[in-house]
C-alpha cells in the first residue's frame, strides 16, 4: 500500500480536505452520505450555482446525510487554494465539469469527476456520442478512467480521475476478464442487456421519468446509441461492431443488473471459468463471484459498493451468460469515486464504504 500522512482507524495524523461540487443530485448526495462517515476526509461542499438557483428546497436529500458540522462554501476560482483542498469531486453534468475541473487542477488539487466529460480518449468520440465540442481536449489525454479493478496503478498518482459510468461499470466488469485472457468469440458478437433503476436518468424531471411514466412500466431506450457504449469499447478493446448494447428502465428507485451473452473460442467447464474470474479479480475487495446455486439481485448490492457476478455455462460449453449486478448511486458513481479517492490518497481501499 502506498504510505500516507491521513488518518485511518483512530490514527492521530490529519485528514485529507475534500470538497464535493453538486452535491444536490442524487449521486452527489450519496456521495456527501459516504464522505460525511468517511474517518479520514474533512468534508467541504462547494455549491456552484447562482444565488437565485440555490434554493433551500433543492437541498434536503444531500444535506440529511451530512452532520451539521459540514462545512459549506460558495465556488469560485480561488475555491481550492482558499480551502486548502487536496481533491475535489464534481457530480456535476459535463459541461459544469468541463468548466470546473480545469480550475480544480490550476488550484493544486486532484480532481475525481463522476461526470462523463472526461471519460473518452477523444474529441472525435466526445462530439459523436455527447454531441458536443470538448472545451479541453488537453486533459483528456491526462484523464485516468476510474475503474479500480482494471487501472489501480494509473488511479495511484492521477491528477484527474474520470468515474466511470454505471452501465460501463456493470459491463466491463462482467467481460473483462474473458476478453484479457482471450477466451471469447469476437466474431459471434458480444450482447449486453442492461436494467437501471430512475436514480440512473438523473435528478433533472423529465417526461420519460415521471411516475406516471415509470410506474408499472418497462422500457428500452437509446438503443445502440447509448453515451456509454463507448466507455466499454474502448476499456475491452472492441470495435463497436462486436458489441450491442441495450438499456432498460426498472420501476424501481436504484440498482443496476446486466445479462451478457457470449461465445468462447473452445469448450470449457464451469470451474474453469470460476477459476478465471478469481485469478482476474485476485485482491479485488468489491468483486463477488456467486456459486452456481446462486444469484445476483439489485436487492443484496443496493447500499453497498460491490458488483456481483454469476456465470452459467451452456450444455455446448461453449455458451456462457454473466450476470453482473450493482448499485448505479454507489459502485456505479459514488461509492466507486470514494474507491478512486482511497486508492489516489493511499488509504485501504475499503476505507468508508459499506459492505
Amino acid at each position: 500500500m502506498v504510505m500516507n500522512n491521513y488518518s485511518q482507524g483512530g490514527s492521530p495524523a490529519r485528514r485529507l480536505r475534500a470538497g464535493v461540487v453538486g452535491y444536490t443530485g442524487y449521486s452527489g448526495a450519496e456521495l456527501v452520505r459516504l464522505l460525511a462517515g468517511h474517518p479520514s476526509v474533512e468534508l467541504l461542499l462547494l455549491d456552484h450555482r447562482r444565488a437565485d438557483d440555490a434554493r433551500s428546497d433543492t437541498h434536503p436529500v444531500s444535506l440529511a446525510a451530512a452532520p451539521p458540522a459540514t462545512a459549506h462554501a460558495s465556488w469560485s476560482g480561488g475555491a481550492v487554494r482558499e480551502h486548502q483542498l487536496e481533491v475535489v469531486l464534481t457530480a456535476t453534468p459535463p459541461e459544469v465539469s468541463l468548466d470546473l475541473v480545469p480550475e480544480i487542477l490550476a488550484g493544486g488539487a486532484r480532481a475525481i469527476d463522476l461526470s462523463g466529460a472526461f471519460r473518452l480518449p477523444s474529441t472525435e468520440q466526445y462530439q459523436r456520442w455527447y454531441g458536443a465540442s470538448h472545451s479541453h481536449p488537453e486533459l483528456l489525454a491526462q484523464a485516468v478512467y476510474g475503474l479500480p479493478e482494471l487501472h489501480r496503478e494509473a488511479i495511484r498518482t492521477a491528477c484527474l480521475v474520470a468515474n466511470p459510468g454505471c452501465y460501463p461499470t456493470a459491463a466491463i466488469c462482467a467481460l473483462w476478464p474473458l476478453l484479457e485472457a482471450d477466451w471469447v468469440d469476437r466474431a459471434a458478437g458480444i450482447v449486453c442487456d442492461a436494467k437501471s433503476g430512475v436514480t440512473g436518468a438523473g435528478k433533472a424531471p423529465s417526461p420519460k421519468t415521471h411516475f406516471v411514466q415509470v410506474a408499472d412500466n418497462f422500457s428500452a431506450y437509446a438503443i445502440l446509441q447509448h453515451r456509454h457504449v463507448p466507455e466499454v469499447l474502448n476499456n475491452l478493446n472492441l470495435p463497436e461492431a462486436e458489441f450491442s448494447f441495450t438499456a432498460h428502465l426498472l420501476p424501481i428507485p436504484r440498482g443496476i443488473l446486466a445479462t451478457h451473452y457470449v461465445r468462447l473460442r473452445q469448450p470449457v467447464t464451469i470451474e474453469q471459468v470460476h477459476q478465471r474470474y478469481r485469478d482476474a479479480y485476485r485482491g479485488a475487495s468489491f468483486i463477488r463471484l456467486y456459486p452456481q446455486g446462486g444469484q445476483p439481485q439489485v436487492r443484496l448490492v443496493n447500499g453497498t459498493n460491490y458488483c456481483d457476478l454469476h456465470c452459467t455455462l451452456g450444455v455446448d460449453r461453449q455458451r456462457l451468460v454473466v450476470v453482473s449486478c450493482i448499485d448505479n448511486l454507489v459502485k456505479g458513481a459514488a461509492g466507486q469515486a470514494v474507491q478512486n479517492l482511497n486508492v489516489m490518497f493511499g488509504l485501504e481501499e475499503t476505507t468508508g464504504l459499506p459492505s
